[in-house]
């Protein structure tokens, strides 16, 4: 089971750590580290226990496709800082479940065991959530605090870098970080479809469930010379 923050480890390594420094020298940075070691003081429990979890496992030179997710999970043992994972012997979140639906349809991957997607992440999967921490039983608490313009960055950062990207944006909040990636006139593939949540996954107009993002994402870059697995072994 994940456990909950307890301090930061800011150091990433290179590639991203320019980015990491500079936006901790920035007042959104450095509202956030307030707001942590406020909330950390007064008892809170924050999630996930490594917030930049996403960028140690996925170095910026690395990357190949990036999926945008929102806020970490709230609920105890849940959040692991990859979107969309859990540990390994958590029960599936709904979205995920979905996810792993779609992969069976699009690829006939059969579901997996575990909702740990750490096997993504280190093949070049971004995992990146907008906002990297949250408060148990508290949704979006830490959102619109300072986090999204780190997680701008990253996302800009990545669209900058020349080397082939699919963007898998999915619900309205990841499709809001478009422009980051138009805005760098970079040959990347942008693929867009409705939250997998159960709320949105099979309604219109762009249904997750049929969607094809996943076989999609690993012809596009097959032509273009870059191997992507979507199995979790």
């Amino acid at each position: 089971m994940a456990a909950a923050l307890q301090d930061v480890d800011w150091q990433v390594g290179d590639g991203w750590q320019p980015l990491i420094d500079a936006w901790r020298a920035s007042a959104d940075g450095q509202r956030i580290e307030a707001l942590l070691k406020e909330r950390l003081a007064r008892g809170a429990t924050i999630y996930p226990p490594d917030p930049l979890r996403a960028l140690r496992l996925t170095p910026l030179t690395s990357a190949k496709v990036v999926i945008v997710g929102q806020d970490p999970y709230h609920g105890p043992g849940q959040a692991e800082g990859l979107s969309f994972s859990v540990p390994a012997g958590e029960k599936l979140p709904p979205s995920l479940r979905n996810i792993f639906k779609e992969l069976l349809r699009d690829l006939g991957q059969q579901p997996a065991m575990s909702g740990h997607l750490g096997a993504w992440a280190r093949r070049g999967v971004l995992l990146l959530n907008t906002s990297l921490t949250v408060e148990d039983g508290a949704a979006a608490s830490h959102a619109k605090r300072g986090w999204e313009s780190l997680t701008d960055a990253l996302i800009a950062a990545t669209a900058k870098d020349p080397a082939p990207k699919v963007y898998l944006l999915w619900g309205a909040h990841a499709q809001a970080k478009a422009p980051l990636i138009e805005a760098a006139r970079n040959s990347h593939l942008v693929l867009q479809a409705n939250h997998p949540s159960p709320l949105s996954a099979t309604r219109g107009p762009a249904p997750f469930i049929g969607c094809g993002h996943f076989s999609t994402a690993r012809e596009w870059l097959r032509e273009r010379g870059v191997d992507l697995h979507w199995s979790l072994d």
